[in-house]
């Protein structure tokens, strides 16, 4: 999982950063450079944890989520597009979290003049917008090319046309492409086209220390945080963090609240192995099958699967072991098509 951090400049994205990631990275301004911080963290789960204290395994390895924090993104309304490595850079990510700046300092100017939540979730929207609809246009004058030289398969020039037709008066109606419905057969053909309002997006409110959240009305996921004071929670020992939150009524950093609203943006669920060796973590889409599971452990699981072990996760801690799940009738034998819950014990049973 790969969430690109971005948002106008000033706005404290690079804060929100160091925050979700402990890091220290500079949040002086990037002066419209493109500039791009990146860290891989542990997803934490208490489950996960729970079952170490129960198997005690060699080793436990977390589902790990990847920040970038993209600097370079300035919400214009240039007519050209976004282009180049800040393009290539926005269509890797699975997602966005777009920081919006509330908090008023004096000594940080903000772009446009004056601090207004709306007009720069608005602004950025556009932006995103924009790129795909010249993106889009761009595409249908490459299809009238191929219509006139002929051959090549016209059916599927056909059903490409009609597609991307029909985004371009969404797109033209202001409709982000997230929100419009495709068939798999068109999921398919724009798999590799990197269009920026089909991923994702949820917006976090940067607010200054103890500033209440706007209530905005918006198509998508808002969260608030006081972006300064998490970061310098994250960037505390374990044990001095603990009494830095105490004091300010912080009941969990910042870090564990957007893996799950990230996790619940991209749609995803966690499902674990355990044993001796180690106990781990595994991300897959909600709604993902044992076979799917199997192919996120390995290739070789899923060509050879035969039958997946489960058990839930809370049957297993209530009765205290596989062992004792299996002799209750809790660790079930399931085929291809079992639907993965999250937090299910997985063994995946297979012959290569």
């Amino acid at each position: 999982m790969k969430l690109g951090i971005i948002g106008l400049p000033q706005a404290g994205k690079t804060t929100i950063f160091n925050a979700l990631t402990g890091e220290h990275a500079p949040t002086s301004a990037s002066a419209g450079r493109l500039e791009i911080h990146t860290a891989v963290v542990d997803v934490p789960d208490e489950r996960l944890e729970r079952l170490t204290a129960m198997f005690k395994p060699r080793k436990t390895i977390y589902a790990k989520v990847t920040y970038a924090d993209i600097a370079g993104l300035e919400g214009s309304t240039a007519k050209t597009g976004i282009s180049g490595t800040l393009l290539n850079t926005l269509t890797q990510m699975d997602g966005f979290l777009h920081v919006v700046r509330c908090f008023q300092d004096e000594n940080v100017v903000h772009p446009n003049g004056s601090v207004d939540p709306l007009r720069d979730i608005a602004s950025m929207l556009s932006e995103l917008l924009l790129n795909d609809l010249i993106a889009v246009e761009r595409k249908l004058e490459r299809l009238a090319e191929e219509r006139k030289k002929g051959g090549g398969d016209k059916a599927a020039i056909e059903r490409q046309v009609a597609l991307f037709e029909r985004l371009h008066a969404d797109l033209s109606a202001e409709i982000p492409l997230r929100r419009v419905d495709l068939d798999p057969e068109e999921e398919k053909i724009l798999a590799s086209f990197g269009l920026l309002t089909r991923k994702p997006i949820l917006t976090v409110l940067n607010l200054g220390e103890g500033q209440p959240a706007p209530e905005l009305a918006l198509d998508h996921p808002v969260v608030a945080l006081q972006g300064k004071l998490e970061m310098e929670i994250a960037q505390l020992p374990p044990e001095d963090a603990i009494l830095f939150m105490q004091e300010y009524g912080i009941e969990e950093p910042s870090l564990k609240r957007m893996i799950r609203l990230s996790y619940d943006l991209l749609n995803l669920q966690s499902f674990f192995t355990v044993g001796e060796d180690e106990c781990r973590a595994w991300t897959v889409r909600r709604g993902a099958t044992a076979y799917e599971a199997a192919g996120a452990i390995h290739s070789d699981l899923q060509r050879g699967f035969i039958r997946a072990e489960v058990t839930a996760y809370q049957d297993l801690i209530d009765l205290g072991g596989l062992a004792e799940a299996r002799a209750k009738g809790k660790l079930r034998l399931e085929g291809k098509e079992y639907l993965v819950k999250d937090g299910d014990i997985v063994h995946i049973r297979f012959s290569v």
